[in-house]
């Protein structure tokens, strides 16, 4: 299935689109702006941090404030668009896994992280001041390191290591109950595969089958994580898809349905209003009008 948004990698935000780097820290005071459509999907992860101000981010048609003493995570493959960031007073950090993974034997590291890679999380994470001053002095410590001209990435990393694991910690704080590292990885696991098939339609089975787990054990996994059920988090991963389709392309409501594998447009139509309580066309509307002519 053809992808409708551009990718960009790290290169692109620095408007050097040949350059491979998979590491850079910029103060939005002084980022240049990037050459990148409004709405797009990266290859890497972002962290916004935001110090002083107040600005919006849109993540698949949810809209976030960005506020003082937060920080705001972008994952790969979500189609984002930056609404304001020159008024802000921080800045962003970008990385993709294997700079994470540099070195660790741990390859499910990043999947225990339940703030990454999450559709069901808030991206935004508030802190209080007290909380996001030690937040912020890890992020000065890794700007420095960046800016030694003999920088060193094990050392980067490390940082980058320890300020996720802060994050997950105040996560963790908040939580009355915490979700088990076996299930989170197991879901994201399973959300890898969906990503490759879910425009075939495939059944909860089927996917039960390649994770070599069996159905009801990925119930459990979806319950505990999302709490929807694995079929509602395959359907939804579908009607995103249609969402996205509506908005930014000009295909008809049946050629969506026949490219998202339903049985017919009729079910289509009924699916999408049982999730959205819009009609296709109402929604097609609705969001070309607010997204496309902008």
């Amino acid at each position: 299935m053809k992808d409708v948004f551009k990718h960009y990698h790290i290169g692109h935000f620095i408007n050097q689109p040949t350059n491979p780097t998979e590491f850079e820290v910029l103060r939005f005071d002084k980022m240049v702006e990037p050459n990148v459509d409004d709405f797009h999907k990266h290859s890497f992860y972002e962290i916004l941090w935001t110090e002083k101000g107040k600005s919006r981010q849109i993540i698949d048609y949810n809209e976030y404030e960005v506020k003082p003493n937060s920080l705001f995570f972008i994952s790969p493959n979500q189609v984002h668009r930056f609404e304001e960031w020159k008024p802000l007073s921080g800045g962003t950090i970008l990385f993709t896994e294997d700079f994470y993974l540099l070195n660790r034997t741990n390859k499910d590291a990043l999947f225990e992280l339940s703030f990454l890679d999450n559709l069901y999380a808030n991206p935004c994470i508030e802190f209080t001041k007290k909380a996001f001053a030690e937040i912020l002095n890890l992020i000065h410590q890794i700007e420095a390191e960046q800016n030694r001209k003999d920088k060193n990435p094990t050392i980067i990393q490390a940082y980058l290591h320890i300020l996720l694991a802060q994050v997950q910690r105040h996560i963790d704080k908040q939580r009355e109950t915490a979700v088990s590292k076996k299930y989170l990885i197991q879901f994201k696991q399973f959300k890898t595969v969906l990503e490759q098939h879910f425009a075939e339609n495939k059944t909860a089975k089927f996917y039960a089958d390649k994770l070599h787990i069996t159905q009801h054990h990925l119930n459990l996994i979806c319950k505990e994580t999302t709490n929807n059920t694995a079929t509602e988090t395959l359907r939804a991963r579908s009607i995103l898809e249609a969402k996205r389709l509506l908005t930014f392309t000009s295909k008809t409501i049946s050629e969506i349905a026949f490219e998202l594998n339903f049985t017919d447009s009729s079910y289509f139509a009924k699916t999408f209003k049982a999730f959205t309580k819009q009609t296709p066309q109402d929604f097609k509307t609705k969001m070309s009008e607010k997204y496309r002519t902008r």
